[in-house]
């Protein structure tokens, strides 16, 4: 893959420099061609972009009851549940994304996983409690741990090829494009038909957030065409600004789980009425790592446990490699010191389950802050600060709505699509891959649905073109448990579990 020459948002060429402190040197900060002030505007980008899972994440964990009938942490009522959940997600957020930055030293964001928080409600705390549910989230997080610490992950990594890399950064800046449009309600589901999709509601924008969404989407993007310093960050913040004045005037307010389709997704934009709240850490160490083997049986919380653990493997991956590639820091198809994140990743994971939030995971809304300019562990280092004062003035985190910080993803998700100029489109053995992965990304609405759709495609048809030589073992092994991973549910039913 040709080496990509990246620049920030302000228009300057990156180049390296010697390091000015003790703190330049410790985040190579001048030897990434970046500066303290583009990363502390980079943290704070991902920081308003991903900000909204300290309300989403309440609402999917905090609300559902146990196969016992119970709400996590003993809940008296769904309130309280919101309550303890919103504050031990942005806790947890908090620390774990601080870890990153200062262990890691990349910008990447952790917090709660979405789509594995909706697993573990769904299909675990449906036949378990939510201690047993929250003890194989932390199972499988060790799980991980250990292989990255017995160079198995990392080793991963490198089986993948260059093109293949490429591919996944492309397929994830389709993917949180798509993720902007959808939360931003420009893009909507049908009710019926043979259309799966529309322009907003009955094929038209009828509402004023959209319009919101659509003037920070057109915002954005002419401050990144002028390469302004600051664009990402400029645009969240002016979009909620005008969100702001338009539910003043407008008094749009909420949809309100779809009955006002019209209304703002997930929160209304307005100053709260008050700054701060105490933050309810009760939820910590509530779980148990035995107790989903008692209460299913222990194959089907192998099961389980699997499916979980394949899904943060490889969505952690490919959200490394696709941030990591946008900022121009992967090198001869590796990510130097891969390791550390694997491995933060991973404690991620299990202290995501300890603390009763679900797994935590790298965040791909951390392409907001390298598109913002962050290159370094100090732009995580101000996000993670972010989270955790979040816990303490949540009122304020509730002012940005999904309309004012989607456009971000939407033009971030242009920047990383740029990359697919890398990819050999003459060599089918690995185009064909490679499209797979782009368009499974956002069309099933999951990563790693995309990894595995690219990864197993890509040894079969290798193989038939007797090429099979060229083809990592590694990879012929996560090819395989793919393949076990997308029968999972056939798997199950042959073997009467679930």
């Amino acid at each position: 893959m040709p080496e990509i020459t990246p620049t920030t948002t302000g228009g300057e060429p990156r180049g390296p420099s010697s390091p000015r402190n003790a703190v330049d040197s410790y985040f190579e900060i001048s030897a990434r061609g970046s500066t303290v002030a583009r990363e502390i505007r980079g943290g704070l980008a991902t920081f308003f972009t991903m900000a909204y899972i300290v309300v989403l994440n309440p609402l999917i964990i905090g609300t559902v009851a146990d196969a016992d009938g119970r709400l996590v942490g003993g809940a008296a009522d769904p309130g309280q549940g919101v309550a303890m959940v919103a504050s031990t997600t942005a806790l947890v957020a908090g620390v774990m994304t601080l870890l990153m930055g200062v262990v890691g030293r990349y910008p990447f964001a952790l917090a709660t996983g979405l789509g594995l928080n909706a697993f573990v409600a769904a299909s675990l705390a449906s036949q378990m409690a939510w201690p047993d549910a929250m003890g194989l989230v932390v199972l499988e997080g060790l799980i991980i741990a250990v292989l990255v610490l017995t160079g198995f992950r990392t080793a991963v990594f490198e089986a993948v090829p260059a093109q293949l890399k490429t591919a996944i950064a492309v397929g994830i800046g389709l993917f949180i494009a798509l993720v902007g449009f959808v939360d931003a309600g420009f893009v909507r589901r049908t009710e019926g038909g043979t259309v799966p999709v529309q322009l907003g509601i009955d094929g038209s924008l009828q509402s004023w957030p959209t319009l919101v969404f659509c003037i920070g989407v057109v915002l954005t993007a002419v401050l990144v065409a002028r390469r302004t310093r600051g664009a990402i960050l400029i645009g969240i913040l002016a979009t909620a600004l005008v969100a702001i004045v338009v539910e003043a005037f407008a008094n749009v307010g909420s949809s309100e789980g779809g009955q006002n389709p019209k209304g703002w997704s997930l929160v209304v934009p307005a100053l709260p009425e008050r700054l701060a709240a105490t933050p309810d850490l009760s939820l910590l160490g509530q779980f148990s790592i035995v107790g989903s083997f008692v209460r299913v049986g222990v194959l089907a919380a192998v099961l389980f446990a699997f499916t979980l653990l394949l899904a943060d493997f490889f969505d952690t991956m490919g959200t490394v490699v696709g941030v990591g590639t946008q900022a121009g820091l992967v090198q001869r198809g590796t990510l130097p010191g891969i390791g550390r994140v694997l491995f933060v990743d991973s404690l991620a994971a299990a202290g995501g389950g300890a603390a009763s939030v679900s797994s935590n995971t790298t965040y791909i809304e951390s392409a907001a802050g390298v598109g913002e300019g962050a290159r370094t562990g100090l732009a995580s280092v101000v996000t993670g600060a972010l989270f955790l004062l979040a816990m303490f003035l949540s009122p304020l985190v509730q002012i940005v709505p999904f309309e004012a910080a989607t456009p971000a993803l939407v033009v971030v998700g242009f920047l990383m699509a740029t990359q697919v100029a890398n990819i050999d489109f003459t060599d089918y053995g690995v185009a064909i891959p490679a499209f797979l992965t782009m368009i499974l990304m956002p069309f099933t609405f999951s990563i790693t649905n995309g990894l595995g759709a690219g990864f197993v495609s890509y040894v079969l048809i290798r193989t038939f073109q007797g090429r099979a030589r060229e083809i990592h073992p590694l990879m012929w092994l996560v090819s395989a448990l793919f393949v076990v991973y997308f029968a999972i549910v056939p798997i199950e039913q042959l073997l009467g579990v679930g």
